[in-house]
C-alpha cells in the first residue's frame, strides 16, 4: 500500500514499484491479465491528484473511438478511489477544475505539424507494440517540457517492433525505467482470467507464452516460415565445405533516420545442397553505409558476389560498390512479383531441412514468421527477409521451374549458365525477372 497526500491509498502490485520514481520513460511489458493498464490508469489519477494543473495525452497509433482508449478504464479508477468530485468526465475527455487534462489521441490522425498541439503534456503510449517508428519519432520530441515523462504499456509480438527496438534494444535511452510484468505478478489476476489461461496452456501451447508471459510472437497466422524449422535445423557453425558464399542486398528507398533498414545478409551453400544464413548485418543510413557493410561482409566471408535487388536505385546499386571497390562482382536482381511468392521457393527449401541458421539472427527471424502467403503481416518492409531470399535464390538456382509451395510455377529468368558459374559470372552482370 502506498499513501498519496494523506487521502488516498492505491495498492500497488510489487512489480510496478520501480515505476513510482519519476522516469523520463516509465515502461512496462508484459502477458494478458498482468494489470499495466490498471496501474498507469491509477498513476494517471493520482499524478493529477498531486498537480492538478497537470496534461496528460492517452496515446494509441490507431484509435477510431474512445471505447478503444483507456478513457473507460481512467473513469471507472477515479469512480472506484471516490473522486468524482475532482474531475469533470466530458465525452471526449477528462479535466480537473485547476486545469488538469486528460485527453486521447490516435497517432495515425497526426502530422508532425498538428502534434506539436501536445508540446505541454506528458503522455501515456497503450498497446505501444502497434507503434510506428514514424509515430514513434513524432511524438518523443513533441512531449518535451521540464519534468515531461512518456509511459509506455505493451504486450510485445516482435523484438523488431519499434518500441522493443527503443526500449529494450542494446543503447536504452537514458532516465528509462523498464519492468515486466505477467499474470503472476498481479496479485489480484482475476478468477475468470485464471480459467482461460489454464485452458490456453493446456490447448494453445503455442500460443501460451506470448498470450500470458509477454514472449514474442513466434509466428503470423498462415507464416510460411516458422521457428520450430527454423530452430531444428540450426547449427553452431558454417562447415567447411561451403561452395559459395553471396551476400544478399535489399537497399532502402530513403537513408533518413525513420527509414526502412538495409536487409545486409550472408548465405551459403555447401556441396551436400545444403544452404547457410551466416550472418545478418541490415543496418540504416547512406547507401555508401550499407555499401560499406556489405563488403565488410564480403570481405570477412571471402564471398563471390554481392546480389543486389535493384528495383528502388536501379544502376546506382551497382554504382554504389563500384565507388567504393569497383573489383567485387555485383549481381543486380529485379523483383518482378510480390515479395511473398519470391519468399515461398526458400521457405521450402527450410521446410525440407536444407537451410541452415549459423547464428541467431532475432530480428531476421521474427520477420520471416511474419511473411504468409498473403503477404507480410509484420511492421514496415521485411528488408532483412528480401535480403536472405535474393542470396539463396541465386544459391540455389535448381529452383527454375519448380512448383513453390502454394502450387503456383517459379521463374527464374536468367542471362548465365547456371550450370557454369565461374566461366560466365562476370563484373556487372545482371540478373533480371527473379520472382513468380
Amino acid at each position: 500500500m502506498r499513501e498519496l497526500l494523506s487521502i488516498l491509498q492505491i495498492p500497488t502490485a510489487k512489480v510496478f514499484k520501480p515505476l513510482l520514481k519519476p522516469s523520463r520513460y516509465r515502461c512496462a511489458h508484459g502477458g494478458r491479465g498482468s494489470g499495466k493498464s490498471h496501474f498507469f490508469a491509477g498513476l494517471m489519477v493520482e499524478e493529477l491528484l498531486r498537480y492538478p494543473n497537470k496534461r496528460f495525452v492517452c496515446v494509441r497509433e490507431i484509435q477510431k473511438s474512445l471505447k478503444e482508449s483507456a478513457y473507460r478504464l481512467i473513469v471507472d479508477k477515479i469512480s472506484h478511489y471516490g473522486l468524482t468530485n475532482q474531475f469533470r468526465v466530458l465525452n471526449d475527455r477528462i479535466e480537473t477544475a485547476q486545469g488538469g487534462l486528460i485527453s486521447f489521441i490516435g497517432m495515425q490522425d497526426h502530422t508532425s505539424e498538428s502534434i506539436k498541439s501536445l508540446e505541454g503534456y506528458s503522455a501515456w503510449v497503450e498497446e505501444a507494440q502497434t507503434m510506428t517508428t514514424k509515430s514513434l519519432e513524432m511524438l518523443r520530441p513533441t512531449i518535451r517540457v521540464d519534468g515531461s515523462e512518456i509511459w509506455f504499456s505493451w504486450n510485445p509480438r516482435l523484438s523488431s517492433d519499434p518500441v522493443d527496438k527503443f526500449l529494450r534494444g542494446d543503447s536504452v535511452p537514458p532516465n528509462t525505467t523498464v519492468v515486466q510484468a505477467n499474470h503472476a505478478d498481479n496479485p489480484w489476476f482475476p478468477k475468470e482470467l485464471e480459467g482461460e489461461r489454464e485452458f490456453d496452456k493446456e490447448h494453445r501451447p503455442d500460443r501460451y507464452g506470448h498470450v500470458w508471459l509477454g514472449e514474442y510472437e513466434p509466428q503470423a497466422v498462415g507464416a510460411i516460415w516458422t521457428m520450430r524449422d527454423i530452430n531444428e535445423t540450426r547449427v553452431q557453425e558454417q562447415p567447411n565445405d561451403l561452395k559459395r558464399i553471396v551476400i544478399g542486398v535489399d537497399p532502402a528507398i530513403s537513408s533518413k533516420e525513420n527509414a526502412d533498414e538495409h536487409g545486409i545478409i550472408a548465405c551459403g551453400v555447401a556441396d551436400t545442397g545444403h544452404g547457410y544464413v551466416l550472418e545478418d548485418a541490415s543496418t540504416k543510413g547512406t547507401p555508401e553505409k550499407w555499401g560499406r557493410r556489405a563488403i565488410a561482409l564480403y570481405d570477412y566471408y571471402q564471398a563471390d558476389a554481392i546480389v543486389i535487388e535493384k528495383n528502388q536505385g536501379g544502376e546506382m546499386c551497382k554504382h554504389v560498390i563500384d565507388s567504393i571497390r569497383p573489383s567485387i562482382p555485383v549481381i543486380l536482381v529485379h523483383a518482378s512479383r510480390g515479395k511473398h511468392v519470391r519468399a515461398e521457393p526458400i521457405s521450402a527449401l527450410y521446410a525440407l531441412g536444407r537451410v541452415h541458421h549459423v547464428k541467431n539472427s532475432p530480428e531476421l527471424e521474427a520477420q520471416m514468421c511474419q511473411v504468409t502467403s498473403q503477404g507480410y503481416e509484420g511492421q514496415g518492409s521485411p528488408d532483412r527477409v528480401d535480403a536472405l531470399v535474393w542470396a539463396m535464390t541465386e544459391l540455389f538456382p535448381d529452383i527454375k521451374g519448380r512448383q513453390n509451395v502454394s502450387n503456383r510455377p517459379f521463374v527464374a529468368e536468367m542471362d548465365y549458365d547456371v550450370t557454369n558459374y565461374e566461366t560466365n559470372i562476370y563484373h556487372g552482370r545482371q540478373t533480371v525477372a527473379i520472382g513468380n
